[in-house]
């Protein structure tokens, strides 16, 4: 059974800073591209940043691009994804997940239907 567990969220100040961790079992985790998703109440979940399997490719979506820096551990079958200057606009729930490893750049990809699996989540809040 496939187990993927976040951490690290948490309520922070405007500015301030997050790191999250998520951590798989139960598969083989250097076989999939891995992503950060976040849901906001009252909207769709949205991709965040995805990383390739070997980890040398990162991707953002523009929303976070220069705040957020993605990055997985596969000895450790972790992901991380480093949040700085965060804003009240970052509060959501975030997902970790599993998908599909494209061919192409960015050799990963932010689209819902292209996961395999999904963590719990970890609550972010950030206050003004």
């Amino acid at each position: 059974q496939v187990h993927l567990v976040e951490s690290g969220g948490g309520s922070v100040q405007a500015g301030e800073s997050l790191r999250l961790s998520c951590t798989g079992s139960g598969l083989t985790f250097d076989g999939y591209a891995m992503a950060w998703f976040r849901q906001a109440p009252g909207k769709e979940r949205e991709g965040v940043s995805c990383i390739s399997k070997s980890g040398t490719t990162p991707y953002y979506a523009n929303s976070v691009k220069g705040r957020i820096t993605i990055s997985r551990d596969n000895a450790k079958n972790t992901i991380y994804l480093q949040m700085n200057n965060l804003k009240p606009e970052d509060t959501a729930m975030y997902y970790c997940a599993a998908g599909v490893s494209p061919r192409r750049w960015p050799f990963c990809s932010l689209g819902r239907e292209d996961v395999n699996y999904w963590g719990q989540g970890t609550q972010v809040t950030v206050s003004s």
